[in-house]
């Protein structure tokens, strides 16, 4: 009966001092592979050997990109109204709460400004976990300040989208915001402003159909989708069978839409060596 008895009750754990391992310790690619937090960190957040771009929020970004993650945060209290007193299985104030405290976003979109390999720099930079990354109000007038501080002080801008689209909660009010930002980047252009657009996984809708291709430079992440209209809609619509790798970056960049695609890893060091082209 030993061989499925423990006799010797002094090596069992008691249950109060058993631990389990802390969330967010390990990250599992969808190929499998484990990775240590700390590693993937390290990495800036792209899995080894496999060199799968994790998605990542603002938060990130603003540590890999300014020098020693240092920022000023521009306009961090903004945050959505409900003017349009929208309808549905839950109210829209209600549901805005519910994603600040989940988040610890004010909405899905922070902007801020700083030194990025000693070149300054403003970075806009959307957060897919704020209720799918859509555009509002909010997400429309923070990108918009964030282009007016860099008409202000001369630095260029850089937009790094991932998003599901105009926010349906705003309605008309989330597609004017298209309208908006892309003035805001027609004064860019006649300021000779450089306004750098980064796509990353997903960037669809709305967001792709404005701010997202008008860069100077249109440029994306490995594996990126990257779309108007999802894959499904699409061939539901053509009633046809899309080609392999439709709407990834690379399809996209095969067929002009990008000027190139940039590893994470080397994002910094690209993106400055292409403005200091542009400087001189």
């Amino acid at each position: 009966m030993s061989w499925f008895k423990r006799s010797d009750k002094g090596i069992l754990t008691p249950t109060e001092s058993k631990r389990e391992v802390p969330d967010g310790l390990w990250f599992k690619s969808p190929a499998g592979k484990i990775v240590h937090t700390r590693e993937l960190k390290n990495n800036a957040y792209v899995v080894p050997d496999e060199d799968f771009h994790v998605r990542i929020g603002s938060e990130e970004y603003f540590e890999v990109l300014f020098d020693e993650g240092k920022y000023t945060e521009l306009d961090p209290n903004m945050e959505s109204a409900d003017p349009l007193k929208f309808k549905d299985t839950k109210p829209y104030p209600k549901r805005i709460k519910e994603s600040q405290e989940k988040s610890q976003l004010k909405d899905a979109v922070r902007t801020a400004y700083g030194k990025m390999n000693g070149i300054d720099i403003t970075i806009a930079c959307m957060d897919f976990s704020f209720i799918g990354g859509s555009m509002g109000s909010v997400v429309g007038e923070k990108i918009a300040r964030a282009m007016d501080h860099s008409l202000q002080t001369k630095k260029p801008i850089l937009m790094i989208s991932r998003s599901g689209g105009a926010r349906m909660m705003e309605a008309g009010l989330s597609l004017m915001q298209m309208a908006k930002t892309s003035a805001k980047i027609a004064l860019l252009d006649a300021a000779k402003i450089p306004y750098i657009s980064l796509l990353t996984d997903p960037t669809t809708g709305g967001v792709t159909a404005s701010y997202a291709m008008l860069g100077d430079f249109n440029i994306a992440e490995p594996g990126a989708l990257i779309g108007f209209a999802g894959p499904r809609v699409i061939r539901e619509t053509i009633g046809k069978d899309l080609p392999k790798g439709f709407q990834s970056a690379e399809f996209v960049l095969e067929h002009g839409f990008l000027d190139f695609i940039v590893d994470r890893r080397n994002m910094k060091n690209r993106l400055s060596t292409l403005l200091r082209m542009l400087q001189n």
